[in-house]
């Protein structure tokens, strides 16, 4: 499989199963989609997205409807929300089958989630994920090795701490030495010395510095090697 990302902001989500897995998919897309869960019932677990207190504090939402669809009735709900994509999370096959066929059918993404490994046309996997706001490092192991990949990911938390000020930075670099007229091979080179600049890492992790202040010393090191960048 090859890892793509994948823009949900604002759009249709239809989960299929309220139980804990549906649970934990509706907290997935909630951060950005607009998640609707069929099930006639739901875990205790909270459906509202990671690190908030409810639904509406993320950028999209979570709306729980109690209904128990049978394979039959599937397609129905499917064309009354037109997802961009389908989870299908419930205990009964049948009915995540109906919910994978008619998918495929009307050419939506799927994840299937009572088949880990499966790789059926349209069907996309859920990595783990570390996230550092516009940073997104994912991790997957083809559903051989679940707990690896949980384990990566707590090695990884640490190492994307300050990634997103970093980004941040970097972009506002770049636009500044053009601005500037810098050769295009002299601003790659220059991007290349911040980001591997662990003091710069440092500085901006601990707030002792910020997007303006690596500017300024960037600016400050090309005069000084007498690049002159106006």
């Amino acid at each position: 499989m090859i890892p793509l990302l994948h823009d949900f902001a604002d759009v249709p989500v239809l989960v299929f199963g309220g139980g804990r897995v549906g649970a934990r998919k509706a907290r997935r897309f909630a951060r950005e989609a607009d998640v609707t869960v069929v099930s006639p019932e739901f875990a205790d677990e909270p459906f509202t997205p990671d690190g908030t207190d409810d639904a509406e504090s993320a950028a999209g939402s979570v709306d729980l409807v109690r209904a128990e669809p049978d394979s039959d009735a599937v397609a129905e709900w499917i064309d009354r929300f037109e997802p961009a994509l389908v989870v299908a999370a419930t205990d009964d096959e049948t009915v995540n089958e109906a919910a994978v066929e008619t998918a495929r059918e009307r050419g939506i993404l799927v994840n299937r989630a009572d088949r880990a490994g499966e790789r059926d046309p349209g069907s996309v996997v859920v990595p783990a994920t570390v996230r550092d706001e516009q940073v997104v490092v994912s991790i997957s192991t083809g559903a051989t090795a679940p707990a690896l990949s949980k384990h990566l990911r707590r090695e990884l938390e640490d190492t994307l701490e300050g990634a997103s000020e970093m980004a941040t930075a970097l972009a506002a670099v770049r636009t500044e030495l053009k601005r500037r007229g810098i050769p295009a091979d002299r601003r790659r080179a220059i991007v290349s010395d911040v980001v591997s600049d662990s003091a710069t890492w440092t500085a901006l992790r601990t707030g002792t510095s910020n997007t303006s202040q690596v500017i300024e010393d960037v600016l400050d090191d090309e005069r000084a090697r007498g690049g002159d960048p106006r």
